[in-house]
């Protein structure tokens, strides 16, 4: 296959005014990877351009506080909207476009919402049902807001296949009674930092502490109180029934079990003073996390109709610096021509992530990028790795080219995917190239290297490589 490079930049790339340029931007970078696994560095596997897109976690947009004002809650639902319309500009025939509007339509309605809406969970045996039920029939409310109790599904045992379901039952609620009849386990407190990373306000309920004596009772209370610090409080919600003795006149004993009333009154006092203080406050953060959760799905299905438009220019790209670096077989040329066409990808990515970019921009990112990999050592990693590979194969006289060029495709891979990566978490917006980021694009870059361990994937990546350079070898050698 005859590769064709169309692109000004891809020729100008090789010339001498860049190759200063980018001889500058990479002088003494090259260092020793020391430690670092070869195969966490070059695993990267050909499903990486997915990384964040089944749950991404918006965090620059969580609020700083639990308690957000109406205010915030304008300003997300109308960045919301910002992202679903996009979505419908860029894929007009979504599958999931309508169901996006027609819940972005019902946020505003949320802001002036009057009842409260409050979640009990925690996991099993802990006394959710019979809490609810004290709490129903008996009258300790001190204002006339409604208020609507909801019992989740019991959490854990294996909190990573139960945490999403509960944190989808409980997103709609203002406030989570999270309830557990002793000491933390590591369970819970993963649940509770799954509650907090979603700005979900709690209330910490220590229940059955009838069933401990004193001194247990109140470490439990003081450690529960270390790891959560703010609304903990302890209740009896069905205290254990005790035995009654009476000594009658003539002697005999009558003896008799009786069951005392729920001590819920610390818990009672606390859900009334944020009734009064806090009511309006809780309903705008229920509606502004549920509209970043919305911005984040509706960012989902855009990432991923922008990510099926930018697979297939990374791998044009792969293979036009391929095709360069093999039929230019000199280092230096090679981290050249590399470069040239890494910033070409990066105006190509940039247009269809919204992110614009000047040729000076990219050619920016492209060196920055070039420099990171030789700092982290990738390219001497990858020629190794390749080297070894090709190794196995009946390759003698075009060993060295074929590892070159390999070698640029992979290079140009991981950069394509890292910069998916990057434009996938940052904000939908025209014109942010101006804006970039570039140290998190550094660490973006780095944990693109750490998080994917597929060896396989390269062994995979040289055969394509050796499939589409031999042929041009031997198309190099007719026209010679």
């Amino acid at each position: 296959m005859v590769v064709k490079l169309q692109r000004p930049i891809l020729i100008g790339g090789l010339g001498l005014s860049f190759s200063l340029w980018m001889v500058q931007s990479w002088h003494h970078s090259i260092m020793q990877v020391g430690e670092l696994s070869l195969v966490s560095l070059l695993a990267v596997g050909g499903g990486l351009w997915l990384w964040k897109r089944n749950f991404p976690h918006d965090h620059a947009e969580q609020p700083s506080g639990i308690i957000t004002d109406r205010e915030t809650a304008v300003n997300a639902i109308a960045k919301t909207e910002v992202v679903i319309n996009q979505l419908a500009q860029e894929a007009i025939n979504h599958p999931a476009l309508e169901t996006l509007k027609t819940q972005l339509a019902a946020l505003p309605v949320e802001l002036d919402r009057q009842d409260l809406r409050l979640a009990v969970t925690g996991g099993k045996s802990v006394g959710k049902s019979t809490l609810i039920q004290v709490l129903e029939s008996s009258n300790w409310r001190e204002t006339q807001q409604k208020v609507s109790l909801q019992e989740t599904a019991s959490l854990f045992r294996e909190i990573e296949s139960s945490d999403a379901a509960i944190l989808t039952e409980t997103a709609k609620s203002d406030l989570v009674l999270f309830l557990t009849n002793g000491d933390l386990t590591d369970s819970e407190f993963q649940a509770l930092k799954q509650l907090t990373a979603t700005n979900q306000p709690q209330v910490l309920v220590f229940n059955k502490q009838d069933q401990y004596l004193p001194d247990e009772r109140a470490s439990i209370l003081q450690s529960l109180k270390q790891r959560q610090q703010d609304h903990v409080v302890a209740v009896s919600a069905s205290p254990v029934a005790v035995k009654v003795r009476k000594h009658q006149a003539d002697g005999t004993v009558q003896e008799w079990m009786e069951q005392p009333a729920a001590d819920i009154q610390q818990l009672t006092q606390q859900l009334n003073e944020i009734l009064v203080q806090q009511s309006q406050q809780l309903v705008w953060t229920t509606t502004t996390r549920q509209a970043l959760l919305l911005k984040a799905e509706a960012k989902n299905y855009l990432n991923g109709v922008r990510c099926d438009r930018a697979t297939p220019i990374i791998e044009q790209y792969q293979w036009i610096a391929a095709a360069a670096a093999f039929a230019n077989p000199v280092p230096a040329l090679d981290i050249l021509a590399t470069a040239a066409i890494n910033a070409q990808m990066v105006m190509d990515l940039g247009n269809i992530y919204q992110q614009k970019f000047s040729l000076e921009q990219a050619q920016t990112v492209a060196g920055t990028m070039g420099s990171l990999m030789l700092k982290l050592g990738l390219v001497e990693l990858s020629t190794k790795a390749i080297s070894t590979v090709l190794k196995s194969n009946a390759v003698t006289f075009v060993a060295g080219g074929l590892v070159q060029g390999v070698s640029a495709a992979y290079l140009t891979r991981v950069a394509g995917l890292s910069l998916i990566a990057y434009f996938e978490q940052q904000e939908i917006a025209l014109d942010s190239g101006n804006n970039l980021n570039l140290d998190k694009l550094r660490q973006t870059l780095q944990n693109v290297f750490q998080q994917n361990q597929q060896l396989a994937f390269l062994q995979g990546f040289v055969k394509q490589g050796m499939k589409r350079l031999l042929p041009e070898a031997q198309q190099v050698e007719v026209a010679r």
